[in-house]
């Protein structure tokens, strides 16, 4: 599991609106919008307003998670997290010798 910190959230705000993104290369999920987790998050992320936790981490999820914070008086900070995940690499095959 992992537990990716918020640092841009700020309490004083009042009531920020939070949103999360995964960049991994070019690509850029929105996973967290409008107080909802997305697909395929929704069953593997338990949201708080300083942290997100993963539960199960994979490879899959080494990446940049990206945490931008909007305060009502249109106040904006962003925070961003590089996660590297090493998985126990795969055995290799062993050729078998037959006699």
């Amino acid at each position: 599991a992992a537990d990716i910190p918020c640092s841009a959230y700020r309490s004083s705000w009042g009531n920020p609106r939070i949103e999360w993104k995964f960049q991994k290369g070019s690509s850029l999920v929105l996973f967290y919008y409008a107080g909802e987790l997305t697909e395929p998050y929704k069953n593997r992320v338990q949201f708080s307003p300083t942290t997100i936790h993963i539960n199960t981490v994979t490879r899959q999820d080494t990446g940049k998670y990206i945490c931008e914070v909007v305060g009502d008086g249109s106040q904006i900070a962003k925070s961003e997290v590089n996660l590297i995940v090493q998985g126990a690499p795969a055995p290799e095959p062993r050729s078998l010798l037959v006699p």
